[in-house]
Formats: structure tokens, sequence, C-alpha cells
């Protein structure tokens, strides 16, 4: 059965690639974009942008208007923290099931969505990260907190990222304090003598956000441990490394009546 899909964000790099697999897939349907600045066109009239395919796709700069006249499926919002929300929620109202990729939600935020997909029986499903590997990271980082508790993580990112720590960060921090108590780590008289050298910190757990051109989205989580240390890595070369997963949230959230937080959540 086709999936019938609308997609928020098409100018920007990860919206564009999930134009493209959306397109490429024979079971999806695109039937609409939404986009702050082309409300009124089509795919086809901004087609340099990112190298969209020339698709007779309309697009519409009010997210409401769009979720009253199109009858899709599945949402997918690939933009930003502010609009990422407010999308999200507008499409819980009218019964679509939104796949979201935007990271940079707050806690406030996450609680409210969860709220109305439960009210409304509507999936949700909101990935800080896509890429099935970053997943396998966080999971293998989460059973390594366990027995090494001194733990410190460095997020590399491209430029034009808006939100630091990534949202990946975060999720990896929350998902090793399940099985890691509160530890201050280092010596216990530091002193930054520049601030923000020790990076953010969390239950002791330090962050370190890198962002500079060329990067697009890479992890470190580095363990010591006296006498030897580990180090659990991935790497997103490019935006395809997210359209598996893309794929897999439109896949699973129609099987869904909540909001799912984290592609881990719906791994078999």
């Amino acid at each position: 059965m086709t999936k019938k899909i609308i997609i928020a964000g098409p100018r920007g790099k990860m919206g564009a690639e999930a134009v493209q697999m959306v397109d490429k897939e024979p079971s999806y349907d695109l039937i609409a974009c939404i986009d702050r600045k082309n409300g009124g066109k089509s795919i086809k009239d901004i087609q340099d942008t990112n190298g969209l395919p020339a698709l007779d796709v309309p697009i519409f700069e009010n997210p409401e208007t769009c979720f009253q006249e199109m009858d899709a499926d599945v949402f997918v919002d690939l933009t930003v923290p502010g609009a990422g929300f407010e999308h999200t929620k507008l499409a819980l109202l009218y019964g679509i099931r939104p796949v979201v990729g935007t990271s940079g939600f707050s806690d406030d935020q996450l609680a409210a969505l969860q709220d109305l997909s439960m009210t409304h029986g509507t999936g949700c499903i909101i990935a800080p990260n896509f890429a099935v590997g970053a997943v396998l990271m966080m999971q293998f980082a989460k059973t390594a907190a366990k027995y090494l508790p001194d733990v410190e993580i460095i997020e590399k990112h491209h430029d034009q990222k808006l939100d630091a720590p990534s949202g990946t960060a975060v999720k990896t921090a929350a998902m090793m304090q399940e099985n890691r108590e509160n530890k201050q780590q280092g010596h216990p008289d530091e002193k930054e003598t520049l601030d923000g050298a020790r990076g953010a910190e969390t239950d002791g757990i330090h962050i370190h956000s890198v962002r500079l051109p060329g990067l697009v989205a890479h992890q470190e989580v580095l363990f010591g441990s006296p006498g030897q240390g580990l180090t659990i890595k991935h790497d997103s070369y490019n935006r395809a490394s997210f359209m598996e997963g893309v794929k897999l949230c439109i896949r699973k959230v129609e099987d869904l009546d909540r909001l799912v937080y984290g592609l881990e959540n719906i791994l078999d």
C-alpha cells in the first residue's frame, strides 16, 4: 500500500535527501512539502536547490493549510527546533503521523508532544539521529557505562547546525545515566582558565561540541579507567546514511499510538 508523505524542509540538506529518497521509493508518494520561502510553488520550481528532482509536488508556506488540504499518512520534519515543534503539534492535531529528525527540543516540548500524541492516539517518532550505526553506538555506550563510569563525549557537526550539544550527544548521555551513577570527573580542584574549556556537563559527563565546515555528523564516546581506554565512534560521511532510518520510521510509525523518542526503541 502506498504511503502518502509530506516533507517539511525540502531546501535543507537533510530535507533534499529525503525528497530524493521518497521519490525513488515505489511504495511512497510525496504529495506536498512545507517551506517558509516557497509557498505556492512546486518542487520542480526550486529543483536547482540541492539537486531536487523535478517533481510536480505543491509547496505550502502555511503548515496548517497543508495539513487541512492534503490527505497524508506520514509527515516528515527535517527543519529547526522552533518550526519543527509547531509542525509536529499541528500534524498530531490533524491525525497525521510525524517522523521528526529535528533535534534540540526541550524536555517541556517533548512532554507536550507526548501528551498530544497519547490524547489523539496518533503515533509519532522523534529521532535525534536516523543513522542505525549511531543508534548502535549509543546502545554500546550505555552498556559500557555500567563498567566504565569515567566518560566524556565529543560530538562534531557541520557549522550550520543550530543546537549544541547535538540531540545525539544528549540522548547518549541520558542512556548512559541509566547505567551510571552521577560521578564528578577530573581533579576536584580543576579550574577552567578559559570558560567552557571542559565543555558542557550533565551528571558529571562532559560533552564537547565541534562545529566546522566539511563535517556532517560524528561522535566519539571516550571511556577511561586505570591502565585502559575504550572509544566508541560513529561517523556519517553523507546524509544518505540517515535515509534507512527515515524509511524504518515511516514503516513503524503507523503501528504506534504514542510518541517514541529514539530510533533504538523501534529496532527489532
